[in-house]
C-alpha cells in the first residue's frame, strides 16, 4: 500500500479570465479534480467564489494528498458562478488545465494557458498554481545532564533515566520521550543528545507545560522516582553554550514529609536547539532535479529477440516486460527533471562495428550524447537498437552503476542539494560480477543516487534480493557496509496481472526516504529554503 508522503496545499490565481457576465465581470471559482482511472474525474476540493474579478487570487487553498510514486493526474477547472447551487453543470466554464501533481510540486510556480477544450484557448486566460507542504518540520534537540541525584539502590548508586511529558488540552500528561540509555550506577549522569519533533514535543506551543521526570531504572519494571520538575520550551530555550539552565529535581512525597528537604538533585539543560528537518518535497520544491538513467540487460540469457520466448521479443501490440518497466517508472520520474533528457544504456551485447562485448553502450549509439528525449525517446532507441546488436554476455552491473556514480560524485562536489540520480536497471537477473557490483553499490551509497532493479522473466533472483539489502546491511567483499540503503529490487512477475502503475508505486516508494537520508547525512538544506508560515 502506498504511503502518503505528505499533504500539499495548492494556491491558485488566474489572469485575464473570459468575461461571461453582461454588465459586470465574471464571478470565478476554481475546482480541483483528480483522475480516478479511465478518464473519470472526482472532485477533491474547490476555492471560494470571487465576485466581479477577471484576475482572481483565491484565498482558499486546495488540499491534496501527495504520493511521489504515483502519477497523480489533476484537472483545474474555472467556472463563472451565477447561482447558489453546488452543481457546476449550470455555470459558465471559463477554462481549465490538466497536469500532474508532480509537475506542480517540481515548479516554484506552474503557469499554463487556460483551455475551453483541448487545443482551444480560453482567450488569453492563464492559471498559476504553487504548492506548499502542510507541516511543521521543526525538531527540538536537547542535551541534558544531572548532578547529585538521590541514591536509590541498596547496594549501589542509582541507574537514572529521563521521561518527558507534555500536557494535553484535557490536562493529562502524555509521554513524548523516554531516554533509551540507562546510565548504570551514576548519580551525575550525562545523557546522550536526543531530538523530538516539535509537533510531538509541545504541539508547536512554546508555552505548553512540559514535565520532566527522572527515575531509577529497575529491571523488573518497578522504577523508583528520583524527582520531577515542570518547565516550558520557552524556558528550555534559554540554555546555550556555557550557560545551562538548571532545575531542582523534586520528589513530592519527600518534600511533604521533610521540612529540611531541598531537592533530589539538579538537572541541567546543557543545550536546547530548534532545527528544521527537511522533507522530500522541501528538496524538490527547493530546486532539486531528479536525473533518471536506464540500463537495459542485452545478455544472451534473455533469448533471441526474434523468438516469442525471448524477454526482448516485442509482441504484436508493441510491448514487452522491458518496455513496460521503462514506461511505468519513467512516467513518474520524468516530472522531476526539467530538461526531460534521459541517458539510456545497454550492457552485455556485442555492438557494431567491432562486435566487441560492451557493458555500457548508448542505446542511441551516440556515446558522447547518450541522452534520449523523454521516455518515448528511450522506448524508440530501444526498439531501433534491438535488431542491430547481438545478445551475448556476461551480465555485469558494476560498469553502469559506476558510470552514474561518476556523475553523482561530480554533483556532490558542489555541496548543494541540487541533483539526485536514479538508475533503473532492468535485467533477467543472471549477474556475473556480484563482488564488483557490491563494491559499486557501497561506493554509490555515499553519493546522491538510488538504484532500482526490475527483474524480468522467471529466473531465481536471489542475487538481486541480496543486493537489495533488506535482510541486513549490504557489505562489500572487504566488509565495508553501505552508508545507507539505496537499492530497491522488484521482480516484474509479481506485477504481470496488476495495473501498470502498481510496478512504479512499488519500486519508487523508497526514493523519497533515500533522497532525504542522503542530504541529511551531508547536512545540506534545500537549495531554496521553504518559506515558513508563522506559527
Amino acid at each position: 500500500m502506498a504511503q502518503c508522503v505528505s499533504r500539499v496545499e495548492l494556491s491558485v490565481s488566474c489572469r485575464r479570465l473570459l468575461d461571461r457576465d453582461v454588465g459586470s465581470k465574471s464571478d470565478p471559482l476554481c475546482v480541483l479534480l483528480q483522475d480516478v482511472g479511465g478518464r473519470q474525474w472526482a472532485e477533491l476540493d474547490r476555492t471560494e467564489r470571487i465576485k466581479n474579478c477577471q484576475n482572481p487570487e483565491f484565498s482558499k487553498k486546495l488540499v491534496v494528498d501527495y504520493y511521489f510514486e504515483k502519477v497523480q493526474k489533476l484537472k483545474f477547472g474555472v467556472y463563472d458562478i451565477d447561482n447558489k447551487s453546488f452543481d457546476l453543470n449550470d455555470d459558465d466554464y471559463l477554462g481549465g488545465v490538466e497536469c500532474t501533481l508532480g509537475q506542480v510540486v517540481s515548479s516554484s510556480e506552474f503557469t499554463r494557458p487556460l483551455e475551453l477544450k483541448e487545443g482551444k484557448p480560453a482567450g488569453k486566460g492563464t492559471i498559476t498554481i504553487s504548492a506548499e507542504e502542510i507541516k511543521d518540520t521543526r525538531v527540538v534537540y536537547l542535551e541534558i545532564e544531572a548532578r547529585n541525584l538521590d541514591k536509590k539502590d541498596f547496594l549501589g548508586k542509582s541507574d537514572p533515566f529521563l521521561e518527558l511529558y507534555k500536557q494535553s488540552n484535557a490536562g493529562t500528561w502524555q509521554l513524548v520521550y523516554r531516554s533509551e540509555v540507562v546510565i548504570k550506577n551514576n548519580l551525575n549522569p550525562c545523557w546522550r543528545k536526543f531530538n523530538v519533533p516539535l509537533q510531538t514535543f509541545c504541539g508547536g506551543d512554546f508555552n505548553k507545560p512540559i514535565k520532566v521526570q527522572c527515575a531509577d531504572h529497575d529491571s523488573d519494571g518497578s522504577h523508583d522516582l528520583i524527582g520531577i520538575f515542570e518547565t516550558t520550551l520557552t524556558q528550555l530555550q534559554n540554555a546555550g553554550v556555557g550557560s545551562p539552565v538548571e532545575f531542582e529535581c523534586i520528589h513530592p512525597e519527600k518534600k511533604q514529609k521533610k521540612k529540611s528537604y531541598k531537592n533530589s538533585g539538579i538537572v541541567r539543560i546543557k543545550s536546547c536547539k530548534i532545527e528544521t528537518d527537511y522533507s522530500f518535497l522541501d528538496y524538490v520544491m527547493g530546486g532539486c532535479q531528479i536525473n533518471f538513467t536506464v540500463g537495459v540487460d542485452f545478455t544472451g540469457s534473455n533469448g533471441d529477440p526474434k523468438s516469442p520466448d525471448s524477454l526482448h521479443y516485442i509482441s504484436p501490440d508493441g510491448i514487452n516486460e522491458y518496455l513496460i518497466a521503462i514506461w511505468s517508472v519513467g512516467s513518474v520520474v520524468q516530472d522531476y527533471d526539467t530538461d526531460k533528457l534521459f541517458p539510456a544504456f545497454g550492457f552485455g551485447a556485442q555492438v557494431p562495428p567491432s562486435w566487441e562485448v560492451s557493458h555500457e553502450f548508448a542505446l542511441n549509439f551516440n556515446p558522447s550524447n547518450p541522452y534520449c528525449q523523454g521516455i518515448q525517446g528511450i522506448v524508440d532507441a530501444y526498439r531501433q537498437i534491438l535488431p542491430q546488436i547481438r545478445l551475448y554476455g556476461p551480465t555485469n552491473f558494476s560498469p553502469i552503476i559506476n558510470h552514474v556514480a561518476r556523475f553523482a560524485a561530480h554533483s556532490a562536489q558542489q555541496g548543494t542539494a541540487s541533483q539526485y540520480f536514479v538508475l533503473l536497471i532492468i535485467t533477467d537477473g543472471e549477474i556475473t560480477d556480484l563482488d564488483q557490483t557490491r563494491q559499486a553499490i557501497v561506493n554509490a551509497s555515499k553519493l546522491p543516487m538510488s538504484i532500482i532493479i526490475v527483474g524480468v522473466g522467471e529466473a531465481d533472483f536471489k542475487a538481486m534480493e541480496f543486493l537489495d539489502g533488506d535482510n541486513g546491511v549490504l557489505k562489500s567483499l572487504t566488509g565495508e557496509p553501505a552508508a545507507r540503503d539505496i537499492v530497491q529490487f522488484v521482480p516484474f512477475r509479481q506485477f504481470r496481472n496488476a495495473p501498470r502503475e502498481a510496478l512504479s508505486q512499488m519500486v519508487l516508494a523508497e526514493v523519497p526516504k533515500q533522497l532525504v537520508s542522503y542530504y541529511k547525512l551531508q547536512g545540506w538544506p534545500p537549495v531554496k529554503l521553504p518559506e515558513r508560515k508563522k506559527m
